[in-house]
């Protein structure tokens, strides 16, 4: 009898480790795909100097993935295709072109280290074109803030946006063209 009532706790036991909670982890190689793709398009043709990164490692195999199976193995992808983030996407991409690409050659404007930009130079830019370059940088500010917003609750996880702006700071800085300044991990301003 004791040896049946010890094997049916063992069988419980087991049964009830198989219950484990999954939970839903920041995709972040979908993130930094993602980012390229929307940087890539609002900036055109990546910095030429843009290093190469190796191809992704394959997941390594767990005992935890005998018991739940490899359904969560892969990276998720992430949305970033609806209207909203087009929208702005669009808007950053046409203030691109007119203010911003100028003004990062110049050196008057940089990448900041936490995905927007600031005025980095003020008096590299004539006294008449000051105002208009600050609204051209709130605007963009508003719209890079706007669209790590949108693209945490298009995905159903609003609190990923610290991560999703993140990713793409970091993405913005990895295709800047020579010549641009961004702030690196302390805050100081380098030259690309």
């Amino acid at each position: 009898m004791r040896p049946i009532r010890t094997m049916l706790l063992s069988l419980a036991l087991v049964l009830l480790s198989a219950c484990v909670t999954i939970n839903v982890y920041f995709p972040a190689a979908a993130a930094e795909k993602a980012a390229e793709e929307f940087i890539g398009n609002v900036i055109g043709e990546a910095a030429k100097d843009a290093e190469v990164k190796p191809p992704p490692r394959p997941p390594q195999a767990s005992l935890l993935d005998f018991f739940i199976g490899s359904a969560q193995a892969a990276d998720p992808d992430l949305t970033i295709q609806t209207t909203a983030v087009r929208e702005i996407q669009a808007r950053m991409k046409q203030r691109f072109d007119s203010v911003l690409t100028k003004a990062l050659a110049a050196g008057s404007i940089g990448l900041t280290r936490d995905g927007l930009v600031a005025v980095r130079d003020a008096s590299a830019v004539p006294l008449a074109e000051r105002s208009g370059l600050n609204q051209s940088v709130a605007d963009e500010n508003r719209d890079r803030k706007a669209v790590y917003a949108e693209i945490a609750r298009a995905n159903g996880h609003p609190e990923w946006e610290a991560q999703i702006q993140s990713t793409f700071a970091a993405q913005w800085i990895e295709q800047a063209r020579a010549g641009w300044y961004y702030q690196d991990a302390a805050g100081a301003w380098k030259q690309r």
